[in-house]
Parts: structure tokens; sequence; C-alpha cells
């Protein structure tokens, strides 16, 4: 029986999905605390495509940073494609969507202060620029590992 490819078995991904007190694009800015309710597993989507999902996300948590992810991009279909462009370096934006629970007035924008995660998605350009891929690993590699 031959192996699989690299693109078959997936890669496991991690990095940040948030970063907070950085306000995006459009001025809003999530606060610590903000996805003190976010669970995993949780759908892994390329650019925010509900028809495209790519994968899933294996845990969420708060750091001092922002919300930190690991996820699971499959070896097949889009997800091979998306795992090709992470692994040569073409891609590693990350972005979330969500719900509104709580917000106030900022300057340029909100703060957000408890949101609803509903999904993480591969982006080409995050909203956040520092929301990022910042790892990277094959899914057969030292399974259970940290990335």
């Amino acid at each position: 029986m031959r192996a699989p490819s690299a693109a078959a078995q997936g890669l496991r991904i991690a990095g940040y999905a948030s970063v907070f007190n950085l306000p995006d694009k459009s001025g809003d800015m999530v606060m610590p605390g903000a996805f003190a309710d976010a669970s995993a597993p949780l759908p892994l989507l390329w650019q925010h495509q509900a028809g495209e999902p790519i994968g899933f996300v294996e845990s969420v948590r708060e750091d001092a940073r922002g919300l930190r992810i690991t996820a699971h991009i499959v070896g097949q279909g889009r997800g091979a494609q998306a795992a090709a462009l992470v692994r040569a370096g073409a891609i590693d934006g990350l972005s979330f969507g969500y719900r509104v629970k709580a917000a106030s007035p900022a300057r340029n924008g909100r703060r957000l202060e408890r949101l609803e995660l509903v999904e993480v998605s591969l982006v080409t350009f995050p909203m956040q620029r520092e929301a990022r891929v910042l790892g990277w690993q094959e899914e057969n590699a030292h399974a259970g590992s940290e990335i």
C-alpha cells in the first residue's frame, strides 16, 4: 500500500484569529475577555465562505495577546489547495466570524467586549493585520505535539 501524500494527510496550523486592543481595518477593537465563552470545535472556512469548509478549529483560548487557535486543514478538495498555499507561505491570514453580544462606542469604531465566535477562516487579507498563522506541521508528524 502506498503512503498518502503530505497534501492528502492534511495540515495542522496554529496562530491568532484575533489580537486584543488592536483596531482592525474598520476601527473595531476586540477586548480581552471577549471570547470567554468560546469553545471548539468550530468550522475552519476558506475566506469566510460558508460553502467552502476546509477543516475545523481544534482549540481556542485567550491569552495575553489574543485568541490563539489550533486547527486542522483537511487534505482533500479546497483544503488541499489551502494547505499547499500555507506550506508555500502564500497565505497566512486568519479572521473570525462572530455575533456581537456586548460592545461600546470607541473613537473610530467599537470596543467588542463579548462575542459569540461562529467560525475561523483562512484569509488573504485579515481585518486585523496581526491575525496570522504562526506555525504549521504535517498532520502525520508527531501527532499530539504542540505547534
